[in-house]
């Protein structure tokens, strides 16, 4: 069980602390421990109602009605409501409510929904990423176990990988090639499987690579597929104190080609070697792949020559 604090649950509710307060008060539901210092602690079941909660107040509904609901009854009301209306935060709260019962039916359902409805770029960019960025608040509280995160991460690793795989294959003679991988020891994939859907969905060739590859391997890579640029997500390895010559040796490695890097290590104070680019927000990678769009893809989308 997590303890979260009345500041946690207005980040991960974005419901203010003040009107939790108010409903704490004077319709009950939560039910705060407190410390022995007489500061309030609230605990997952109390996330989760407030998560519903604040989904039925956002359409409409009077807190005094909502606040007679059993935790059945809430639960109940929330999913019956057309997922059409929902917007982005809402959605991100049932996400999030769905993720503590483990409920993978819930999950599965919503982000299918916002998909089919949004399309994949806009259901991980508006829905998926502020999700992410929940839970890792929610990591910080302590409140978040293995099984939950990998969850959640594995379902959106399906999506990802299901979407992709439904594009058009793209021959590599007449598209920018890229190569996607990530360094040895890095794990961390959800990024980078994200950036291969946008680049294949735009008309490029990519070589996708994946986790964990030796970076000696990108020597022969770049000898044999010519690439016109590489791209890792750096986001815990290698060690701080190594970035600077890890990406020294990419630049060694594949001179030819254009580096772009991503992740919190990629933001680190380094020096870079020639024909290397940090990017520090995603939708500055689309806005990239947007710009190297294949001429003939650009006519086919209808984007000004």
């Amino acid at each position: 069980m997590g303890q979260f604090s009345i500041s946690d649950l207005e980040h991960l509710s974005g419901i203010k602390a003040h009107t939790i307060r108010v409903w704490e008060q004077r319709y009950g539901i939560l039910r705060p421990v407190r410390t022995a210092t007489n500061i309030r602690t609230y605990c997952d079941d109390d996330l989760r109602r407030l998560l519903n909660v604040a989904t039925l107040c956002s359409r409409g509904h009077r807190i005094s009605q909502v606040a007679k609901l059993s935790e059945q009854e809430l639960t109940e009301a929330v999913i019956s409501f057309n997922d059409d209306a929902h917007d982005y935060c809402q959605r991100v709260n049932a996400l999030l409510a769905a993720m503590i019962e483990m409920d993978e039916c819930q999950l599965v359902k919503l982000l299918n929904h916002t998909i089919a409805q949004r399309g994949v770029e806009e259901a991980i960019l508006r829905v998926a990423y502020p999700f992410l960025q929940r839970i890792g608040v929610m990591w910080q509280a302590g409140s978040v176990n293995p099984a939950q995160e990998h969850l959640v991460t594995n379902m959106l690793r399906q999506k990802l990988m299901a979407a992709t795989d439904a594009l058009p294959a793209v021959a590599p003679a007449t598209a920018q090639r890229w190569v996607l991988f990530l360094a040895e020891g890095e794990m961390h994939e959800l990024a980078l499987l994200f950036m291969n859907y946008v680049l294949r969905a735009r008309g490029h060739h990519v070589l996708y690579l994946g986790q964990n590859l030796p970076i000696l391997e990108l020597k022969a890579v770049c000898d044999i597929y010519e690439p016109h640029a590489l791209l890792t997500v750096m986001t815990a390895v290698p060690e701080r104190d190594h970035v600077a010559g890890f990406v020294q040796k990419l630049g060694e490695y594949c001179p030819d080609s254009q580096i772009y890097l991503y992740g919190p290590l990629a933001q680190l104070d380094f020096p870079l070697p020639p024909k290397t680019a940090r990017l520090a927000l995603i939708t500055d990678f689309i806005a990239l792949a947007d710009a190297s769009v294949p001429v003939a893809k650009k006519a086919k989308r209808g984007v000004a020559l």
